[in-house]
């Protein structure tokens, strides 16, 4: 149920496209090498409170700086005005190129109108900036297959293929003011939505519009309310099955309305629960049988994609894209550069462990 994005994953596995950068436009070749020899790049992460995002400053900042290059890493804390000063700081002070995970997508038309202005070549990373033709390259993994990936995991476990159900799920979605929260989504119900039209899967609230599915921020404690009020008005009499979560910090919050109410008990199991970003407090969850899985974006090769981006157009060079198509900011076509991500449940987590993500100790 996975082949209809098969074509890109084989696209990204195989020798890339390759697009002449738009800063050599910009440019002489021999200024953009002068750029790139001990140049400084501006990374700009939404919060330190999700140790995903901490992993990833660190791993961006280390990527460039085996590449020669000096980092300014700074983070918003889930506040898009204090990002907003953020940026417009490392622009007054002359960083030489921007890689942005954005707080809120459509809040930074003017701060890259400034960057533009001072011929600065913008990266978003991961989260795609909305609203401004000013951002050069996108570098993320492929977000609609992690929402196809979420929502396949439910449909194999509750064997829906086979003509099982009806079983009750309710569903969950990321920020409103975060791009990726539409892809993941759209991922998801291209695989469930038959099975809710075939009433395999019901929705007791009756909530599947992605409008009324969003968790601002991402946040955990606002899903695990969300998730109570659900159980209290809709779970009477009703036991749910599962959940589509589309991030771990979600999940967690859902996992801890599900316990208040009894769920996890011998006479009332949790129901299957979906994830993202292989979180280790998720990690560990999913080997104690709460969380049912997770999906693994390696940041570690997420961030030196954007590291060898940078210096590809610091460099005058051209870099590698796979998808010119897929992500309009509004303005216009944003090239990209999409990885694959993976699915991992209590089957097979210990590929983190051979990729060194986490230690066999980190996960007792």
């Amino acid at each position: 149920m996975l082949n209809r994005r098969a074509a890109l994953a084989a696209l990204a596995g195989t020798a890339s496209l390759a697009l002449t950068v738009s800063a050599c436009g910009k440019e002489s070749e021999g200024s953009s090498q002068s750029r790139s020899e001990g140049g400084t790049v501006g990374i700009a992460m939404p919060t330190q409170s999700s140790e995903r995002w901490l992993a990833d400053g660190k791993s961006v900042v280390g990527g460039l700086k085996k590449r020669g290059y000096k980092t300014k890493l700074v983070y918003g804390n889930d506040d898009p005005k204090a990002q907003l000063s953020q940026i417009g700081t490392l622009i007054e002070q002359g960083v030489d190129a921007l890689i942005i995970a954005a707080i809120d997508a459509k809040s930074l038309n003017g701060v890259l109108q400034r960057a533009s202005d001072a011929r600065i070549p913008v990266i978003s990373y991961d989260r795609l900036i909305l609203g401004t033709g000013n951002v050069d390259y996108y570098v993320s993994f492929d977000n609609e297959m992690v929402g196809r990936i979420e929502a396949n995991y439910i449909i194999e476990k509750l064997g829906l293929e086979k003509g099982k159900g009806p079983f009750n799920i309710e569903l969950f979605a990321g920020s409103p003011d975060d791009n990726n929260t539409k892809y993941f989504f759209k991922g998801s119900m291209a695989l469930l939505q038959p099975f809710l039209d075939s009433k395999q899967l019901v929705v007791p609230s009756r909530q599947t519009g992605l409008g009324q599915l969003t968790t601002p921020r991402w946040d955990g404690p606002t899903a695990q309310k969300r998730m109570s009020g659900l159980l209290t008005r809709w779970y009477v009499g009703r036991t749910l099955d599962a959940v589509l979560s589309p991030y771990d910090g979600i999940s967690r919050g859902v996992l801890s309305a599900l316990e208040a109410q009894g769920y996890g008990s011998a006479g009332k199991p949790l129901p299957i629960v979906t994830g993202q970003d292989a979180e280790l407090p998720s990690v560990k969850s999913i080997i104690a049988g709460r969380q049912s899985q997770t999906v693994y974006k390696d940041v570690r090769v997420l961030a030196g994609a954007a590291a060898w981006m940078v210096d590809d157009i610091l460099r005058g060079r051209a870099t590698r894209i796979n998808d010119r198509f897929s992500y309009n900011d509004g303005v216009k076509d944003v090239p990209a550069y999409l990885l694959q991500p993976q699915s991992i449940d209590k089957t097979n987590y210990e590929v983190l462990v051979r990729d060194g993500y986490y230690t066999a100790e980190e996960l007792t």
